[in-house]
């Protein structure tokens, strides 16, 4: 099973996200300092005595270093907002030969510490590739204590599983999703296969992958728009005051819609707790966009309040668009097309459980914008066991966002 064991080997083996965010940075905030910081959410497995620390440096020495190729250039290029090209001509100048700003690592705890400081145009983009090889090392380091016989009993579980997905999407044709599996998958590729397999097995239910190399590799489209980072970076850009905090929320949604437009206008709404997000979209603004992306909570009950949202200011939500994202497995995308599919758009970002459910278990690791423009950054959520933030500022933004932690169910933390 080595072959499935694979790390990050394209500058596009990445969220296509990571590409948007990354060209608006680029436009707009280019030399913002911005900090980035790696966390082991799964903090009964010490990675730090799983993976080798020589081969994990090896790997991230490497992605520091991986620019993308002129044939990567050349498709990105291809790619359209609409009648308009997505990434214009000086930002695919910027990534030809981009080097990654330098990491530190360390180990602490039986953990690794992993951090990234550097202008925000080029640190955007270790995120995604780092996840990764988080991932595919300690899946490799497992594999080396198994005997023969059992990984490949692993991969034929995980075929397994993935034919019992398929037999149940097929069941139910009206089910839409997008592969997003990127950074918490079991491998390059076995994700590979399993974007390959659905396919060509699936492509009904298939709207496209996160992925932008499986994406150019398989033909399909390459999905993502925006991630909490941009919210938490700009309220450190604008942080004058708790008001311009506050303010730094929709002036990112106005500004994101001037760089791309409705093409990619799918708003993230947890970065402070949708109870603040549902105030602060105008209803010029829930009009032209989309719609939106639920990240955290239940994700029913979003979407029967995102619904209710487009009700209210006379706007047809069979028009709208509602993307969960959060934890799904295929038995939780059914229920919520079976829903609500006839009264909104619903397609889902389905992630972890589809890349990396060869049974043995899945890690919550995430690398998030933790300084930006000097200051702290902090992430609220629809669940406040997935906050971050130092403990002053958490407070500081929960009064700036009146946030309430006791609204939102503080569920098990999965992914």
């Amino acid at each position: 099973m080595a072959n499935r064991l694979d790390t990050t080997t394209s500058f596009l083996d990445t969220d296509m996200y990571k590409l948007t965010m990354g060209q608006f940075a680029f436009h707009r905030y280019n030399d913002t300092p911005v900090k980035y910081a790696f966390k082991n959410r799964t903090t009964d497995v010490l990675l730090a005595d799983k993976i080798e620390e020589r081969e994990l440096r090896g790997e991230l020495d490497r992605i520091q270093y991986l620019a993308p190729t002129q044939r990567e250039l050349e498709y990105l290029a291809t790619l359209k907002n609409g009648d308009e090209p997505m990434f214009k001509d000086d930002y695919l100048g910027f990534i030809d030969g981009i080097q990654l700003p330098g990491y530190d690592l360390r180990r602490e705890d039986g953990q690794f510490k992993f951090e990234v400081l550097g202008p925000w145009g080029k640190g955007i983009y270790w995120e995604t590739p780092a996840l990764a090889t988080f991932n595919s090392l300690y899946y490799r380091a497992l594999m080396k204590d198994m005997a023969p016989g059992d990984t490949q009993d692993l991969e034929i579980e995980g075929r397994k599983r993935l034919e019992d997905k398929i037999a149940t999407l097929k069941e139910n044709p009206d089910v839409r999703f997008m592969e997003f599996g990127t950074r918490r998958r079991f491998s390059q590729g076995w994700q590979d296969e399993v974007v390959k397999t659905l396919k060509n097995q699936a492509p009904e239910n298939m709207v496209g992958t996160s992925n932008v190399y499986l994406a150019m590799k398989h033909g399909l489209t390459p999905m993502g728009t925006n991630a909490h980072e941009m919210d938490m970076v700009m309220s450190g850009i604008y942080h004058g005051s708790g008001q311009e905090i506050m303010e730094s929320h929709n002036r990112f949604l106005e500004e994101w819609y001037s760089e791309y437009g409705e093409g990619l206008s799918i708003a993230l709404t947890d970065t402070y707790g949708s109870d603040f997000f549902f105030k602060d979209m105008t209803r010029e603004q829930a009009a032209k966009w989309k719609g939106l992306r639920q990240d955290s909570g239940d994700p029913a009950e979003f979407a029967r309040r995102q619904i209710e949202f487009y009700e209210e200011r006379g706007i047809d939500p069979k028009t709208k668009i509602f993307v969960p994202s959060d934890g799904l497995n295929v038995d939780k995308i059914v229920a919520l097309e079976n829903e609500f599919g006839s009264r909104i758009n619903t397609v889902a970002g389905w992630g972890t459980n589809l890349t990396n459910d060869l049974g043995l278990g899945s890690l919550s690791l995430v690398m998030k914008a933790v300084e930006s423009n000097g200051h702290g950054t902090v992430k609220l959520s629809d669940n406040f066991a997935k906050s971050t933030g130092e403990p002053d500022d958490v407070e500081r933004f929960k009064r700036i966002f009146d946030y309430d932690d006791s609204k939102y169910g503080a569920e098990v933390c999965v992914y």
